[in-house]
């Protein structure tokens, strides 16, 4: 007996695909063409009917045509293509997220703090390029000299990753991040013009951070004790000049100017990150405010 086969109007209607379309499936390739009948015309076996209800089925979901093509070829098989699309609806949503939240940012404020929260949000509308764009940031801001470790260990905090379904208050905050690693104060305060040994202070003002962490989170007020005084000792050993309450006087007077700066970089990583522990930068500037305790 020999194999059925079906003209290409058969699948039209069987289908209900029109002829021009399935004659483009069958020129691309996408579908399997049994023979041609003695006429020259175009026949098509079973397997091709369940290939372009295959094809419907897909072209429903909006694949493109290109990887269907991939998947008849057998480049790709169908789980792989429903995992690469199921990513790509993902990465299309939260892009669609992250534009609701910036709109409504922007939304019900003043006139020129909304110019310039637009200035400061367009910076972040690209969210993978925005991320590495605050990661390069930081690699310029902590000197070379100090250890991968220790940088590693700063960045794990202090570059978030943007909230996959953001408010607008956190897409704003990750946007301030993006402007205050820009500001040349933020830079030069992490810098430590005056230190030599900057791998030993990092490593030492890491380490106060995390004695203070427990009275930060409890809420008390800057006060001494073990972690100031491992503090104020360390920034004392970096200038090369001994602590007392003469040089913690100088050194909060020092910082004053810029805590403020550093303090809001900080308070926004905890907007955007919606961790209620202390981070390294809420703890800084508790041990920097305990210069002036007595």
């Amino acid at each position: 007996m020999s194999q059925i086969t079906w003209t290409i109007g058969d699948l039209a209607a069987r289908t209900g695909l029109p002829v021009k379309t399935i004659r483009y499936y069958s020129d691309i390739g996408l579908l399997p063409m049994a023979e041609r009948s003695v006429g020259g015309h175009r026949r098509y076996a079973p397997q091709a009917l369940e290939r372009l209800r295959l094809v419907q089925r897909l072209r429903a979901l909006d694949t493109p045509i290109a990887t269907i093509t991939q998947l008849a070829t057998g480049e790709r098989t169908l789980s792989d293509l429903l995992v690469g699309e199921l990513d790509l609806v993902q990465s299309r949503l939260a892009e669609l997220r992250w534009r609701q939240a910036t709109l409504q940012a922007l939304d019900n404020c003043s006139r020129p703090e909304q110019l310039r929260r637009l200035e400061v949000l367009s910076r972040v509308q690209r969210l993978p390029e925005a991320h590495k764009d605050l990661s390069r940031a930081w690699e310029r801001i902590i000197p070379a000299s100090v250890p991968a470790r220790l940088t590693d260990a700063i960045a794990a905090q202090a570059v978030p990753e943007p909230p996959r379904d953001p408010s607008p208050q956190e897409v704003l905050a990750y946007a301030e991040l993006h402007s205050l690693t820009a500001h040349p104060d933020f830079l030069a305060y992490w810098v430590a013009p005056h230190v030599r040994d900057k791998a030993s202070l990092y490593s030492e003002l890491l380490d106060a951070s995390e004695l203070a962490a427990d009275a930060v989170a409890d809420g008390l007020p800057p006060r001494q004790g073990n972690a100031l005084d491992h503090f104020a000792q360390a920034c004392a050993r970096a200038r090369e000049e001994q602590d007392s309450p003469t040089f913690r006087a100088f050194m909060g007077a020092e910082f004053r100017g810029t805590v403020p700066l550093f303090r809001r970089y900080w308070q926004h990583v905890a907007t955007v990150t919606a961790d209620r522990r202390p981070n390294l930068g809420a703890t800084h500037c508790w041990l920097v405010e305990g210069l002036g305790v007595m």
